[in-house]
């Protein structure tokens, strides 16, 4: 992002009033500048920086597609408003990091799009970044706008929006387009439509064009109608994630992330079946990474980071057939050089005492724990299948192996959900906190609280979502259930 003159945003005086410069400015370590090069692509995440590099997804596609020496992959994110306002002014179009290069002069701009709150970001960036918002209007004028990510998976709210999209793994397919357009030629002589026609063979890859929609009178689609003979989109899926390369050198930023630390996915899937959770879903079948594999992998990203926190990521990491003693082996290896162990995925009933005495050998932070419901009929209705007593149990064990704090998440606006469901939550809630050694002073308990949001390919997809006025109610009734305890209330505002 540069200004008429040539000279970078951060060297012009206004950027001086901008909060957080650091993410805008660039140039972190390990951060990937290249030459001339046959395709350029920019991995847009429409949030901000701190968000966004901390989603391993985009670290994973930024090493992929940088490893080819034809190909550069610079990343852009979504501005705070005092930037945007900034830039809209002043006419300085939105670039990626690495080179300032506008977004109209990359190849492909592609988004991720992790949940449906970051579609009005899309909107902004594309127009900052002089591209016209909808397909349509852009006709044959480069670049290709295209999305991947979790949110794609209903993708027809924003399918005007995209020339492409991209359903499931996105490893595989995001280098198979940058090819395509590699062999097309020049961007002088690249011909668009050919391009995307030949998108279409590669598995994963939607393209809006080709299926005409239709809506009844009150909004609701009626139908979904394939042109050019085109049939349903099968999900792009990742076979084996040994035999994929994992981003050792990942960017060092120059500002506090939402997850400062290194994540290694130690696998993708779950077989829990929870009937709200998306991810359980569409991120099916299970895939384990070997432990070889992740022992190597932390090894090389700690000495090419300087980080002092290691996450292993999963949808339930409990559930990896090895994590004890890929635990042990960790903590072994780094404990004396004061590194710790996160799992941020953990579900209650997947949690040893062995994997306990593990994790809490360096540092104990906080410990997570999603009952999701508080009373046993409506976690079986949702297939989270705890018991009050497994959770009991499991809080007692963490507050005696030294946690202060446990942290708890729950959703209100459940399907079959009655009031008594949502007066358990501060019951339940008051039970765990009794469960930490008597004269703990510093024991504590937050609970966080959220309103259920019925996501597409779940058993819940077409139920209704309770109104904000409702989920304002409970949320009231649960703060006033807990007032004069020590118990910490958080929730999410009802209108997001």
């Amino acid at each position: 992002m540069n200004g008429f003159d040539g000279t970078p945003i951060f060297e012009q005086s206004w950027f001086s009033r901008i909060q957080r410069p650091s993410r805008y400015i660039g140039g972190e370590v390990n951060a990937v500048r290249k030459g001339p090069v046959d395709v350029t692509i920019a991995l847009a995440f429409p949030d901000v920086y701190e968000i966004g590099m901390s989603h391993l997804g985009l670290k994973i596609l930024y090493d992929i597609l940088n490893s080819r020496r034809w190909l550069a992959a610079e990343r852009v994110f979504c501005p705070w408003p005092d930037l945007e306002k900034e830039l809209s002014a002043r006419s300085i179009p939105l670039g990626g990091l690495e080179t300032r290069r506008p977004l109209s002069q990359f190849d492909i701009v592609g988004f991720s799009l992790q949940h449906e709150l970051c579609y009005t970001n899309v909107l902004t960036m594309l127009r900052l970044g002089g591209i016209e918002p909808e397909s349509a209007g852009r006709g044959d004028r480069w670049p290709i706008v295209i999305a991947g990510g979790p949110a794609c998976f209903n993708p027809e709210p924003m399918a005007g929006v995209f020339d492409a999209i991209v359903i499931g793994d996105g490893e595989e397919v995001s280098l198979e387009m940058c090819r395509i357009v590699r062999e097309a030629g020049s961007r002088g002589f690249r011909d668009k439509a050919s391009v995307i026609d030949r998108f279409r063979d590669i598995r994963g890859v939607y393209v809006p064009s080709d299926f005409s929609v239709s809506y009844l009178p009150e909004g609701p689609i009626e139908a979904i109608l394939p042109r050019r003979g085109s049939g349903p989109v099968r999900k792009a899926i990742v076979p084996d994630l040994n035999g994929q390369p994992f981003p050792v050198r990942q960017v060092v930023p120059h500002t506090e992330l939402v997850h400062d630390r290194i994540a290694i996915e130690i696998s993708r899937g779950c077989t829990r079946g929870c009937r709200f959770c998306q991810a359980g879903m569409i991120y099916r079948p299970v895939r384990e990474r070997d432990p070889s594999g992740i022992l190597s992998c932390a090894d090389k990203t700690l000495r090419c980071t300087g980080y002092d926190e290691l996450s292993l990521l999963s949808l339930s990491a409990g559930d990896h057939t090895c994590i004890e003693q890929l635990l042990t082996c960790l903590m072994d290896r780094y404990s004396a050089e004061n590194i710790a162990v996160s799992l941020p995925s953990l579900r209650m009933d997947s949690l040893g005492k062995q994997s306990m005495e593990q994790v809490k050998r360096v540092r104990k932070t906080g410990f997570t724990m999603a009952p999701e419901a508080g009373s046993e009929r409506l976690r079986r209705i949702i297939n989270k299948g705890l018991t009050e007593d497994e959770i009991l149990a499991t809080a007692g064990t963490v507050y005696q192996a030294g946690w202060n704090l446990i942290k708890l998440y729950f959703m209100i606006g459940l399907p079959l959900e009655r009031e008594e469901d949502v007066a358990e939550i501060p019951r339940l809630s008051r039970r765990i906190l009794a469960q930490a050694p008597r004269g703990g002073r510093r024991n504590s308990l937050n609970v966080s609280v959220a309103g259920f949001v019925p996501k597409a390919h779940t058993p819940f997809m077409w139920l209704p979502q309770l109104p904000p006025a409702e989920i304002s109610a409970g949320l009231k009734r649960i703060q006033h259930d807990l007032r004069g305890t020590p118990i910490k209330v958080k929730w999410n505002q009802p209108e997001i």
